[in-house]
């Protein structure tokens, strides 16, 4: 594996915070000189990129480096158009790339492009074959924090729906994988499982609908959503179908939304990834090797020298100790006019 080539003069922890810096988008020269972090995220459907992976990251280059400009790029889910905007990266000059593939093996080729340049390419939040670096959450613990809570809140028996994410996203596998660690043998029963092909909330409100002509709703013990988006899709559907009393769903990624819908009793749980942190650890990873400092803080992950953080689940019990703790989301944000009684009656003010 190959390694950032520049010179070893501190260590990450060691770097100084400065202020000012140039946050642009892709099409945006900027200046010719300036040290360039590419910043390539996958998609729009999932909210957290656009409302907290993108400011956070861009927020933490500012206050770290004060030259440094941002090029920022997001592939709506297409690997080709990714694959595209990572050598557009590339040709503008990008000192490092910051890459969060839509698909971990087409990504392979942009990976290669870049090393042969010397630019070390960080994988951000999914696993890239072949990356400097890499930066996510414990992803078979996300699944087995869903597949627990949802034996839990069952009981541990009945017919249950299962939706996972994308199979050309790496992290996808590893949410499946842990879920079934604690599935497989419990006496819940998968009557149905989809991989959506976009993590699309649409595509899981269009097979929960279609799984209620098979099984009926009465019959649905509970839905192992993997994400908050899917989750959303999920409850559109029971409600569609006009289920009087909603099954626990799971989710990820604590949207909004999601919030909300726990606190209503719609969503039984969702798995809270600080994105905070995992942002800007990346941005901070990302000026020390445009600024040539040395990185000795990691840990190894498949080879590949890692930052791994833990997820944690949000429930009613805890969402003022986890989100709103954090900074998150506000109370105020989450208690709106529609979800003001909703608050008051779990203590959320």
């Amino acid at each position: 594996m190959k390694t950032a080539t520049r010179a070893a003069v501190g260590v990450l922890g060691a770097i100084i915070a400065v202020t000012g810096v140039t946050a642009c988008g892709a099409n945006d020269a900027g200046d010719d000189d300036a040290p360039r972090i590419a910043l390539l995220l996958p998609e729009s459907k999932t909210t957290r990129y656009e409302t907290f992976d993108k400011p956070i990251f861009e927020d933490k280059v500012k206050e770290l480096c004060d030259e440094c400009v941002v090029d920022y790029f997001n592939a709506d889910q297409s690997s080709s158009k990714q694959q595209q905007q990572a050598e557009s990266a590339l040709t503008n000059g990008a000192d490092v790339l910051v890459f969060d593939p839509v698909d971990g093996e087409a990504a392979a080729g942009a990976v290669r492009s870049a090393q042969e340049s010397d630019i070390p390419v960080v994988a951000y939040d999914r696993f890239m074959e072949g990356a400097d670096y890499y930066l996510s959450f414990d992803n078979e613990q996300v699944g087995v924090l869903q597949g627990e809570a949802l034996l839990e809140a069952t009981g541990g028996t009945g017919n249950i729906l299962m939706l996972n994410g994308s199979p050309t996203d790496p992290n996808a596998a590893q949410f499946k994988s842990g879920a079934h660690s604690v599935l497989d043998g419990s006496g819940l029963t998968i009557v149905a499982e989809y991989d959506n092909p976009d993590w699309s909330p649409d595509n899981a409100q269009q097979f929960t609908s279609s799984q209620l002509s098979n099984t009926p709703a009465d019959q649905i013990a509970g839905v192992l959503a993997a994400n908050d988006g899917q989750a959303g899709g999920v409850i559109a559907a029971l409600r569609s179908a006009n289920v009087a009393e909603l099954p626990p769903v799971t989710g990820q990624d604590a949207e909004l939304a999601a919030i909300q819908r726990i606190v209503a009793g719609q969503q039984y749980m969702t798995v809270y990834k600080s994105i905070k942190i995992e942002a800007e650890k990346a941005a901070e990873l990302a000026v020390a090797l445009v600024q040539g400092d040395e990185v000795t803080d990691t840990e190894d992950f498949e080879g590949v020298p890692s930052y791994i953080f833990d997820p944690v689940i949000v429930t009613q019990d805890n969402v003022a100790d986890t989100v709103v703790a954090d900074g998150f989301h506000s109370v105020e944000d989450i208690c709106t006019d529609e979800y003001a009684d909703a608050c008051s009656a779990i203590g959320l003010s």
